[in-house]
């Protein structure tokens, strides 16, 4: 069985089969087998670019060992990129008003780490920042030093991510005007920026979530929201105990809305915030 192609290239039901196999093995992604249209839609280019005539042609090139580049651009296509500021308001409010208290406590200034996992095109890790920012106004002199490290596997996204500017479009997505007038500064061309003092706690790197995070060091905070979904269930397990490896005893990891933990009584700690919940490190 063929499927025509609206990007004038074809898939067959086994090259469908080959090419999920290899984007699960190289990303983690599962593929639904009714999900060969968002191949197409989002290959047509590459396979184009790469003159195959269909999908089986490219799954040979990128076998090829000097395929790198090719690899990385399947991979960016194929990521789901959608992410917006202060995605559902709660996990940053926790972050503000119950963690960063909590790990501050009485003493002098407390060094913090987070991490911000799959973090896209930056909204995430810069919404912690500002959280931070947020924090240290109304409690002085209770942090000494941040540091947020931002991660996706996508090196397009981190390139757009490390500039720190967005369009009006992307900056209307969970962003109060209040928070644009304070931590952003308009740009010539009409785009907004990233101020300096937001932007300079964030680190970004390429990071593969199947890969091993043991170089990273050790976390107090991982944001790991809405990337697990994608990912069969012994892949999150295999990925949540690899990420309770890097937690500090008494660390938090914070999920989307959506995924939920289970299995792992043994490596964390469900903890109710209302609204929200969030995972400690046991």
């Amino acid at each position: 069985m063929s499927i025509a192609s609206r990007s004038s290239f074809t898939i067959t039901d086994a090259d469908f089969e080959l090419f999920s196999k290899f984007l699960e093995d190289s990303s983690g992604i599962l593929l639904a087998k009714h999900k060969q249209y968002l191949v197409q839609s989002r290959l047509g280019k590459i396979v184009q670019e790469q003159n195959c005539p269909g999908l089986k042609e490219l799954i040979q090139k990128l076998q090829s060992p000097a395929s790198k580049r090719l690899r990385e651009q399947v991979i960016d296509a194929m990521t789901t990129n959608e992410t917006l500021w202060f995605r559902d308001v709660h996990p940053f409010d926790i972050l503000r008003d119950k963690i960063l208290p909590e790990m501050t406590g009485s003493g002098p200034g407390s060094r913090l780490r987070v991490w911000s996992a799959a973090c896209s095109t930056g909204q995430e890790p810069y919404s912690i920042s500002m959280t931070l920012d947020e924090f240290k106004k109304k409690s002085p002199g209770k942090l000494s030093s941040e540091e947020i490290i931002a991660t996706d596997i996508s090196t397009q996204v981190l390139e757009q991510a490390r500039r720190g500017e967005y369009e009006m479009l992307a900056i209307g997505r969970g962003l109060s005007q209040e928070r644009l007038t304070q931590h952003f500064r308009q740009t010539a061309d009409g785009s907004w920026a990233v101020n300096p003092d937001i932007k300079s706690r964030v680190r970004f790197q390429s990071i593969n979530l199947l890969g091993q995070y043991s170089s990273m060091g050790k976390f107090d905070v991982i944001f790991c929201r809405n990337v697990l979904i994608y990912f069969s269930s012994e892949r999150k397990t295999e990925i949540l105990t690899k990420m309770h490896g890097v937690l500090k005893p008494g660390g938090y990891l914070i999920l989307g809305a959506s995924e939920f933990l289970s299995g792992l009584s043994d490596k964390y700690k469900m903890i109710h915030c209302r609204p929200g919940i969030i995972y400690q490190a046991i």
